[in-house]
């Protein structure tokens, strides 16, 4: 009879535990909280995914991530999500019963150069079983401490690590479990509990709703707080970076990783109501395809896209948009005008009227000069004719109403020209374009090219005479194949040039820095952004090429330098030959000068030569680093002349020839 009461009872015991799981999963009243609501509200990255497991097992079992995996500064950068794939690693099946439950991950600055990670596991009702509170000792070794604190009425456990010295602080709230190395994180998010900011903000929750949920994962940016992120790699961060943090609100995008490691996103974007106006003008345009690749040389390292239905149609927007403004309206209509008045010229007509369906900026990598960016601005024109005729006469009405006068300059039956309206692209289309100060111009096909430095349109007409464009570009191609052929904006960087480019600008720090990271830099050779209207949002597309990192070199376009190389001369007779007269070619930024001249290091005069419409024209004399005579000539037209004359150390002639 014992045995069968102790048999009763165990069954009893059963049955009352049954009944209590019962209760939890079945009848208990559903009080999940969304995962979104605890969250701190300063997140610049948030990252999502209802199948994390399957998700990360997919992405760290990738080419790139074993490739970025070796390298240091990359595994500083991702140290937290490392010590996440050891713990599922260690406890995969523990982690396969938490599959298909919602993790968040969010990035967050801390100090101005250090961010934290954050971390939220829905757990469903069975956050409800205070079991699972209990099994976190059995994850734990005599290698950590676990304790416990109270913050406003939530417990907070503390994971101490007796190697590292590091400790996790792991909190329950309802059904989630959040988690972070920084404690003030998990403090932040039992504040968010009470006052959810992130999870009600309505701009939030638009692009939430549009990006739906996917495979893989979907990631979040959260603008406001971008330029504050870049911040901790530089002090300064580019306008660039600002007018991203200004105009933008929030993007989100679902991820796919394909078997050669190209990650692509697509998602949406919705801008700020006060902005620049120029997002919000190109919102309501339309779209174009991309023709500028047909004269954007190879060596173009970043080349930023902005199409529409048609220029005029953009212009109208612009001017519209920026009456929501009536201060800085009444600024802009009065650059207008002054600048018309000034000149005797009218905007739309003698601009607005020809350009056509893009606009693009150029920053090309320099074939002259190290620690420089080529930038030039294309506009497309819809009828070349008319953008000659128009742009000819404000050239015309410059000389007769200004001090200035330019005389046009042919190169390789192409005409460089000079608008020399101070500050005219900054004041038409916005801030974005202030590098443009007082720009040369020329006509290549359909497109006027417009540079501040006249030799980066020489190089682009070069390129285009020899077909080295991106058109021509099987690399550039192929990538841009994997976009809409029609956009709104569109950004494309071949990041081994762009590397180059920024190189050649950082201080010594940063080029150490660099140089150690190079090849996991340039393992994502080509990035792309693209941008295209949908209702009152953006769409957005973002595509990452991993490709292996010797293939890249191998398959980097770095363009031949078009120097000639001046041999080492000698001082006597005997050892000179006609080489010492293969000049290197020149490059004057101003083709109103008259003479042109380059110095040594000492301070004397390498060499200096006359100068016609920017060719060389007239005497030329070159010079030893103590000052005495090495070389005299004469030009006619950029070709060599006359009896040339080279001379020894001494000043004794050594050497000439007839031309």
């Amino acid at each position: 009879m014992t045995k069968k009461r102790i048999l009763y009872g165990f069954l009893g015991l059963i049955v009352l535990y049954l009944c209590y799981l019962a209760y939890i999963f079945i009848l208990s009243p559903r009080t999940n909280l969304q995962s979104i609501y605890l969250i701190p509200k300063d997140a610049v990255f948030i990252i999502e995914s209802e199948r994390p497991v399957k998700s990360w097992e997919k992405i760290s079992g990738s080419e790139a991530w074993h490739h970025l995996k070796k390298n240091d500064y990359f595994s500083e950068l991702t140290e937290n999500i490392q010590k996440v794939d050891t713990v599922f690693n260690e406890n995969h099946k523990l982690f396969e019963f938490f599959d298909n439950r919602s993790l968040f991950i969010s990035i967050h600055m801390i100090s101005p150069k250090e961010y934290g990670i954050f971390y939220v596991l829905d757990l469903k009702r069975i956050a409800k079983l205070q079991l699972l509170k209990t099994y976190l000792n059995t994850l734990l070794d005599d290698g950590y401490v676990l304790s416990k604190r109270i913050y406003h009425e939530h417990e907070i456990l503390e994971v101490h690590d007796r190697d590292t010295k590091e400790t996790m602080y792991l909190a329950f709230i309802k059904n989630q479990l959040v988690a972070s190395y920084t404690h003030t994180l998990v403090e932040a998010s039992i504040d968010q509990y009470r006052e959810p900011v992130l999870g009600r903000n309505l701009n939030f929750l638009e692009i939430n709703q549009k990006v739906g949920h996917e495979d893989l994962f979907r990631m979040y940016v959260q603008y406001h707080y971008f330029d504050d992120y870049i911040k901790q790699y530089t002090d300064k961060p580019s306008d660039w970076v600002k007018r991203v943090s200004d105009n933008f609100l929030f993007s989100g995008f679902y991820f796919d990783l394909d078997e050669n490691s190209t990650l692509t996103a697509n998602g949406y974007t919705n801008i700020s109501a006060v902005n620049e106006y120029y997002l919000e003008a190109l919102q309501k345009s339309g779209t174009a395809k991309r023709s500028v690749p047909q004269i954007a040389p190879k060596s173009t390292a970043l080349y930023i896209s902005y199409g529409f239905d048609s220029f005029s149609e953009f212009y109208e927007n612009f001017e519209m948009v920026q009456q929501n403004d009536p201060e800085q309206f009444d600024t802009y209509q009065e650059g207008i005008a002054k600048v018309e008045k000034a000149l005797k010229i009218n905007i739309k007509e003698n601009f607005v009227s020809w350009i056509g369906d893009e606009i693009a900026v150029l920053q090309i990598k320099s074939h002259i000069t190290k620690g420089k960016n080529d930038m030039a601005l294309v506009l497309k024109s819809n009828n070349p004719e008319d953008a000659k005729t128009n742009l000819d006469f404000v050239v015309d009405q410059i000389r007769k109403k200004t001090p200035v006068k330019f005389k046009a300059v042919n190169y390789k039956e192409h005409e460089i020209n000079f608008l020399s309206i101070k500050g005219f692209f900054k004041m038409l289309l916005g801030g974005r374009f202030n590098e443009f100060d007082k720009p040369y111009f020329t006509q290549i096909d359909d497109y006027v090219v417009f540079s501040d430095n006249p030799n980066t349109l020489k190089g682009m007409i070069d390129k285009v005479v020899e077909g080295e464009t991106l058109a021509t570009s099987e690399y550039f191609k192929k990538f841009d194949e994997k976009f809409h052929s029609e956009s709104t904006v569109f950004v494309y960087s071949n990041v081994p040039l762009l590397y180059d480019n920024m190189y050649a600008l950082a201080d010594a720090p940063t080029k150490q820095k660099m140089r150690k990271n190079r090849d996991f830099i340039i393992c994502f050779p080509q990035v792309g952004f693209q941008l295209t209207p949908e209702d009152d949002l953006f769409e957005s597309r973002l595509v990452m090429n991993y490709q292996d990192v010797e293939e890249v070199k191998k398959a980097i376009n770095v363009p031949k330098s078009t120097n000639k190389t001046t041999p080492k001369t000698q001082t006597t007779a005997l050892e000179v030959t006609d080489a010492v007269f293969d000049l290197r070619p020149i490059y004057p930024t101003d083709l109103n000068a008259k003479s042109y001249s380059k110095k040594y290091a000492n301070g004397n005069i390498m060499f200096e030569v006359e100068l016609k419409d920017g060719l060389k024209h007239g005497s030329y004399e070159a010079y030893y680093p103590n000052g005495t005579q090495k070389i005299r000539g004469r030009f006619r037209k950029d070709e060599q002349v006359g009896t040339w004359r080279f001379y020894n150390e001494e000043g004794e002639q050594v050497h000439k020839k007839r031309f």
